[in-house]
């Protein structure tokens, strides 16, 4: 999974009560930096058996030259926290303590559960639904767990870090309400889903801010959907007004994540910066993205000059 992370609050203080009790290590500015990353066995299995079945040999190369890649565990749902559905039979206690194993430095954990979940497309829509029991429900029967797994003792020195639910804050920028590119009926969706989706992320937000080793990345979709001109200032109203539903208000967001569900490539050489679509120009089909003390294994950040949709859309920050 090719993804890149804006780092937005800088000088965050840990929770030094909690630091003091678990003895976890100091909130740090870049959970990627000097650290090695967890390697799911599972997917290192899936790799090498696809691999050993691959006739080509320079294909099957490529293959293995990938088993060690860290990825990211996907909380889809409730039964995958224990093992179940997508979780493979590995609970997620489990993968926490494969990490220690491994001696791995950080670990990349979605989460991705909300009532109501994609509500616009439908492709992977969840278990939940949009209501205050679904809500009650996410807090009590899938955060909560998470929270406690990830506030054992054992782990006070592992990087936990957190993608929290992709496509949701978006879909509330884009697709509440009709218009050319939005149904009516995807409208309807995604304005009962909009409530749930913010309080269930603030929600999130405050457990696991709690933490010091626990780091927040919210998902911000990709610049092919968010970032244009007419959407880049909703988009930042709506992250603050996330934020300022939590105990912490925008401390409680180490960053932001781009490219995690769909994404847009990193550099573009079929198209130009001076090339439009639609009508609409295209400031970031051209862009060479560096690396800053936020980026990570795979995560890029943006500068203005680099990346000026990413870096236009969050001005308003």
């Amino acid at each position: 999974m090719a993804v890149f992370a804006v780092g937005i609050v800088a000088g965050l203080v840990p929770n030094a009560g909690l630091q003091a009790a678990f003895g976890a290590a100091a909130h740090v500015a870049n959970p990627f930096a000097g650290a090695v990353g967890y390697v799911n066995p599972a997917w290192k299995a899936n790799v090498d058996s696809t691999a050993a079945s691959t006739s080509d040999g320079t294909t099957a190369a490529s293959m293995r030259a990938i088993d060690n890649t860290p990825s990211a565990l996907w909380m889809d749902s409730i039964a995958a926290l224990s093992g179940g559905n997508s979780g493979g039979g590995t609970t997620l206690a489990g993968h926490l303590d494969n990490a220690l194993a491994q001696g791995a430095g950080y670990i990349v954990v979605v989460i991705y559960d909300l009532p109501g979940r994609d509500c616009a497309a439908l492709a992977s829509n969840g278990e939940l639904p949009p209501t205050a029991q679904g809500l009650s429900d996410y807090k009590t029967k899938y955060i909560d767990p998470i929270a406690a797994t990830f506030a054992n003792t054992k782990y006070a020195n592992l990087r936990i870090v957190t993608i929290v639910e992709p496509d949701s804050l978006p879909n509330v920028v884009t697709n509440t309400t009709a218009n050319s590119s939005t149904t009516s009926t995807v409208a309807a969706a995604c304005s009962a889903s909009a409530p749930y989706y913010e309080q269930g992320i603030a929600y999130a937000l405050d457990k696991m801010h709690a933490m010091s080793n626990v780091y927040t990345y919210v998902d911000m979709a990709h610049s092919g959907w968010l970032g244009w001109s007419s959407n880049s200032g909703p988009m930042a109203t709506e992250f603050s007004k996330v934020a300022g539903m939590t105990a912490a208000g925008k401390a409680s967001i180490d960053g932001f994540i781009s490219n995690t569900a769909n994404y847009t490539p990193l550099h573009e050489p079929y198209m130009t910066a001076t090339q439009t679509v639609g009508g609409q120009s295209c400031p970031g089909a051209s862009t060479s993205t560096t690396r800053t003390s936020r980026s990570g294994p795979s995560r890029r950040t943006c500068t203005p000059s680099s990346c000026p949709r990413a870096s236009r859309a969050l001005s308003g920050w």
